[in-house]
Formats: C-alpha cells, sequence, structure tokens
C-alpha cells in the first residue's frame, strides 16, 4: 500500500471559527474551575450523597474512550488487517487526546489539584485508584513510543511490537477503570465485577464512535477523498460494538434482578419514575443502542455517510447518559447502612442531583480540549493519509 501522509493546510476561515470556538469552551471551562475553587463545591450540584457529579461523568467517558480510540490501530499492528493500516496514526492521537482531555477534567474537579502530585509520588498499592495513575501515565508513554514508530522509516520494523504492547495495556486500564465500580462493594449498583468486561465494550463503542466522526470530518473539511470501502468496515465495527454494550447491560441487570440483594436497586430503572429510569431507557437504550443499531444495519441507509455520523453522535450521547445513570444513579440510590432495618429518614430515600452550568462547562471543556488536540497536531504532522478512495486504502479493490 503507497500510502502518503500529509498534514492539513488550516488555513481557511472555516478551520480558524473552529479553534476559536473550541478556545471559548476550554476558557469558560477554566473559568468553571476558578469559580468552583473560589466559592467552594457546595456552588455544584454535589452533597454528602453525590460526590462524583457531571464533571466525573464526562471525565470517565472520554477516558475509556480513549482506550477503545485505539482499537483501530491495534486491529492494524495486531490482528495484521492492512484496510487499517492507514488510519494507525490518526487512531493513536485521537486515544492521546481523549485520554488528555479526560485527565484535565478529572484533575480539575478534584477539589485540589495540586495534591495529585501526592498520588503521583505515593503510592498505595492497595487501592486501584492508585493503579489507574499509573495506567494513565503508562497509556501516555506507550502510545506515544508506538506513533513515534509509526513516523520514523527505520523504526516502522518494531511497530507491531509496539502496537501489541499498547493494546495489552489499554486492555488492562480500561479493566482497571471498571474495576473501581466493580470493587466498590458498599453500593449494590456497582458491585459486580462485570463491570470490566463491559467497561472494555463500551471503551470499544464510544472510541470508535469518536474516530468515525473526527476522521469525516477532517477528510470532508479538507477535502480529500474518503472511499467508501473504509467507512463501510468501520460501520459494521461499530454495530458490533453497540450491539456488545448491549448485551453486557442486559446481563448485568438481569444478574441483579436475580440477585436478593441487588434486587431493588435493579428496580430502579424498571419501575420507578425517577429520571434515572428516564435517563436509562429513552437515553441509554433507545437513542444509544436500538436507534444507532437500526440506522447502522437497516438496508436503506446502507452506505448513507450522514446516517453513519448521526449514528456515531447517538452513540457517544447515549454514552454520555449510560456514565450519568452509572455514576450519578449508583450513589442516588442509597447505603444500606443498617442490613435489615428501614431508614425512616435522611439517608434511606433516593437522591435527585441537579448539575451546575460550571460542572457541565467543565465537562464539555474536556472534550474541547480533545478536540483541540486533534485539530492542531493534524495541521502540523502528517497524520492523515492523502487519500483514503478506495483504490488506495483496499488493496483488492478492482475498479
Amino acid at each position: 500500500m503507497n500510502i502518503r501522509y500529509q498534514q492539513i493546510q488550516g488555513r481557511s476561515l472555516g478551520f480558524y471559527a473552529l479553534v476559536a470556538g473550541l478556545g471559548v469552551f476550554i476558557l469558560a471551562a477554566l473559568g468553571s474551575v476558578y469559580y468552583m475553587e473560589h466559592n467552594g463545591h457546595f456552588v455544584t450540584g454535589m452533597n454528602n450523597r453525590i460526590v462524583w457529579g457531571l464533571p466525573h461523568v464526562f471525565a470517565l467517558f472520554l477516558i475509556i474512550a480513549a482506550s477503545g480510540a485505539l482499537n483501530v490501530a491495534s486491529i492494524a499492528s495486531v490482528f495484521q488487517k492492512k484496510l487499517y493500516k492507514p488510519l494507525s496514526r490518526l487512531s493513536g492521537l485521537v486515544a492521546l487526546a481523549l485520554l488528555a482531555g479526560g485527565l484535565m477534567v478529572l484533575v480539575l474537579d478534584l477539589g485540589r489539584p495540586d495534591r495529585l502530585i501526592v498520588a503521583m509520588t505515593e503510592y498505595n498499592f492497595k487501592s486501584i485508584f492508585a493503579w489507574n495513575i499509573i495506567l494513565y501515565n503508562g497509556f501516555f508513554v506507550i502510545v506515544a513510543v508506538y506513533l513515534w514508530m509509526m513516523f520514523e522509516r527505520r523504526m516502522n520494523k518494531f511497530s507491531r511490537k509496539a502496537g501489541i504492547a499498547a493494546f495489552i495495556w489499554r486492555l488492562i486500564l480500561t479493566t482497571g477503570t471498571g474495576s473501581i465500580f466493580g470493587l466498590l462493594v458498599a453500593r449494590h449498583a456497582y458491585d459486580a465485577m462485570i463491570m470490566a468486561p463491559k467497561f472494555i465494550a463500551m471503551s470499544f463503542s464510544f472510541g470508535l464512535a469518536f474516530f468515525i466522526l473526527i476522521l469525516m470530518a477532517s477528510y470532508k473539511w479538507s477535502e480529500r477523498p474518503l472511499g467508501d470501502v473504509v467507512l463501510n468496515r468501520l460501520r459494521n465495527l461499530l454495530g458490533v460494538f453497540v450491539a456488545a454494550v448491549l448485551y453486557f447491560v442486559i446481563v448485568f441487570h438481569i444478574g441483579n434482578i436475580y440477585l436478593a440483594e441487588n434486587k431493588n436497586v435493579a428496580m430502579l430503572l424498571f419501575n420507578t419514575n425517577s429520571i434515572y429510569t428516564n435517563l436509562f431507557w429513552y437515553g441509554q437504550i433507545l437513542l444509544g443502542s436500538l436507534v444507532p443499531l437500526l440506522l447502522i444495519y437497516h438496508p436503506v441507509f446502507k452506505g448513507n455517510r450522514s446516517v453513519l455520523g448521526l449514528a456515531s453522535l447517538l452513540v457517544l450521547i447515549g454514552g454520555i447518559v449510560q456514565m450519568y445513570v452509572l455514576i450519578i444513579g449508583g450513589q442516588a440510590y442509597p447505603l444500606e447502612m443498617f442490613p435489615g432495618k428501614e431508614i425512616l429518614e435522611g439517608y434511606g430515600e433516593l437522591v435527585i442531583y441537579q448539575a451546575s452550568l460550571p460542572e457541565m462547562l467543565l465537562g464539555v471543556g474536556g472534550v474541547a480540549v480533545a478536540l483541540i488536540a486533534v485539530v492542531f497536531l493534524i495541521k502540523f504532522l502528517p497524520f492523515l493519509p492523502e487519500s483514503l478512495a478506495d483504490k488506495v486504502a483496499d488493496p483488492h479493490h478492482k475498479a
């Protein structure tokens, strides 16, 4: 495959408008951080029951999406699928950008960002949170080395080994992130190690949806050829991942219904009229899973790029809703502080959380950081092939 890589020019009015728009969101996020730090976290929607708010939803959403965005490069290097080889550089870039955006939100939402130095220098190896610090840093290093080996012609022969290392590391990273919830035995909404493979499936789905949207936008706005072969392959892959996430969601909730100790928390999403029930059914299941599967696999929409973009966008919206239901809904369900007893007042009821505007702006700012990193780097470095037309990208293409 004779693939030539070239950076985009980035001199149009639209390019500068995009950068300016993303910059506004980033400045708004930084202003929100200052406002929350200056006034205290009581100005947010968090309380002593909901200690992980909307910024944590966005942060974990971006972190697990980062792992999945690298999947395209992994398919090319680990499984030797030549069609995905030209996409490997962009895949690595999107993965690093999403992780940077997610960690920015996570660090700035801590209340004392400077305390991160303690977490980076003093490790408690019995804590899954401490392990995740190592996993995040390792991901940056391994993927950066992987990209360098793809860029440097003399190092190309080692790129497959680096790709295998990155593939294994990102699986461990996502398993660690899912294990944060799987090992929280005090909360019935979490306590299940199926969270680890579920998070891996979610990462594949969310990361690929991000990658498809960035790929399509980059080639459309730079007026470069993008063939149907590449998009159709990515479309089918996205459908498989969305179905896999839906499968794990079904298994998880069936398991909770079956287990007597978790039956009540399962019923929270099935027969109550709370916001978490509505978000689960209409946001996560309908808009985030069933509608994208329809748009991907229905013959009427075959080959329609706008529909593929819409399906990818709905997967991302559904992903944020899914993380909201998981993180916020899991905390909203009351802790069983006195087993076998009913708490009449205080901690026995479901909590309704209302995110504040600063929290929303901080979360969206993380997405903006990831996107602006991609925009600048594809302008200054050759991440994108000059052409992904069918005759160039598909070694078996017949005119």
